[in-house]
């Protein structure tokens, strides 16, 4: 596993990102970094609403795939097909007949217009510290009882993505924690294996985790799955 620390700065190639889950907790963070950054973004949800002139709401139901495609390339693509989509969806209780469901929608419909899938999973799917053959999914230390179906529904979610063919696609995992917080633009990366900080915790707040995204949108790194994790200034800066 390699880490390195990550700061940010503003691009200056602009982006047309749509983001699927527009007003959850992860999607409205990802919209505000790529709107701070200046992006154009697709705000796409149920009932999306925005006063950005960057953002345009689009209203689609993930379980929909043929408003699914028209939004992201269909005749209601809003002047151009997006250089890349954000699926940030999530279901509490788990769905994972949904969230594969939509997933492997968005990654066929990406595959035959060149569309770029960035997916916020869920830190299940990463490999446990010490342990590479037991998934976080099924380890009690990080995942309790009554969250694993939604642990097993991210796993499931990222088996789809590596079973597709042709769709070009990077599986970000959260750690353990995310919750809202600061914006410092600091995080450590890592690949498949779950990070903790300095003190033992495994956490990043939302605002961070959008950084992360946008920066892998920008300047993607090689791997197909990684994580990150908060970074402060006593642990590299």
């Amino acid at each position: 596993m390699s880490t390195g620390f990550m700061d940010t700065g503003l691009t200056t190639t602009r982006r047309t990102i749509a983001v699927l889950g527009a007003t959850g907790m992860v999607g409205s963070r990802v919209i505000d970094e790529a709107g701070a950054r200046g992006h154009r973004v697709l705000a796409l949800s149920r009932k999306p609403a925005s006063d950005d002139p960057n953002v345009t709401p689009v209203a689609v139901d993930a379980n929909d795939p043929h408003a699914l495609r028209e939004a992201l390339a269909g005749s209601a693509a809003h002047g151009a097909v997006p250089d890349a989509v954000v699926v940030t969806v999530r279901t509490i209780p788990a769905d994972q007949e949904f969230l594969v469901g939509a997933t492997r929608t968005v990654l066929d419909i990406a595959a035959r217009h060149g569309i770029r899938v960035l997916v916020v999973g869920g830190a299940g799917a990463l490999r446990s510290p010490g342990d590479r053959d037991l998934l976080v999914a099924d380890n009690p230390m990080y995942v309790p009882a009554e969250y694993r179906p939604v642990a097993v529904a991210g796993v499931a979610q990222l088996r789809a993505c590596r079973a597709h063919t042709g769709a070009d696609w990077v599986y970000l995992s959260p750690p353990a924690l995310l919750e809202p917080d600061a914006r410092t633009g600091r995080y450590r990366r890592g690949t498949d294996t779950l990070l903790t900080t300095a003190d033992g915790r495994s956490w990043i707040s939302v605002e961070n985790l959008a950084v992360a995204v946008l920066d892998e949108l920008e300047n993607p790194g090689r791997e197909r799955h990684f994580t990150v994790v908060h970074s402060s200034c006593r642990e590299g800066w």
